[in-house]
């Protein structure tokens, strides 16, 4: 292969990319072969970076672990696999615009990542008359730990008082809301998954 050609695109990883989709899925070589037709010292060359793939052969590969080809030519440094998140650089919002009661507010504490396989959150949860508590649900799981103060937890039917490093995870697509138990200011952190 031409060296030119060669060196364009050692920045993609094509090699480290297959190789990481085929070890999470743990699948061994000879087992990806029989998925994709080829033959497992073809696939370990791709990995090793010692032959490059066609495009109808990366496609039979993206297929088997179902990723597109953009997967494959995605430079990682603009992915955003690795992303920061400083203190001064978060903005605090409202659980919901459209002002009245707000039960809590919140910082993201993830938004530059890409792809993301779950949402982190700073909550900040304030004093709210229970009538006045909005119930909120979403699809997935929700991880909460609390890191000062005290909170109830609704969820469903049920009142769970919460304190400073106590920790619940739950369904939240049951509907669920937050606030603040006592004067106290009470801090969590929040994780969803969709």
């Amino acid at each position: 292969m031409n060296k030119t050609i060669s060196e364009e695109l050692k920045p993609y990883q094509l090699g480290e990319k297959l190789r990481g989709l085929r070890l999470k899925k743990s699948m061994g070589l000879v087992q990806l072969g029989k998925h994709t037709g080829l033959s497992p010292a073809m696939l370990s060359k791709l990995e090793r970076g010692r032959l490059f793939p066609t495009l109808p052969t990366l496609l039979r590969i993206a297929m088997v672990f179902s990723v597109g080809l953009d997967y494959f030519f995605t430079d990682e440094r603009k992915r955003h696999v690795v992303a920061i998140v400083r203190k001064q650089d978060r903005i605090r919002f409202p659980e919901r615009p459209g002002g009245g009661e707000v039960s809590y507010w919140f910082e993201s504490l993830d938004f530059p990542a890409n792809e993301r396989k779950l949402n982190a959150f700073l909550a900040e949860f304030q004093s709210v008359p229970a009538d006045k508590q909005r119930l909120h649900q979403h699809p997935g799981v929700e991880f909460l730990y609390m890191l000062r103060g005290k909170i109830d937890l609704v969820i469903g039917s049920e009142v769970h008082t919460l304190h400073s490093g106590d920790a619940i995870y739950f369904d939240s697509s049951v509907r669920h809301g937050y606030r603040r138990a006592g004067v106290s200011p009470s801090t969590g952190l929040i994780v969803t998954v969709p």
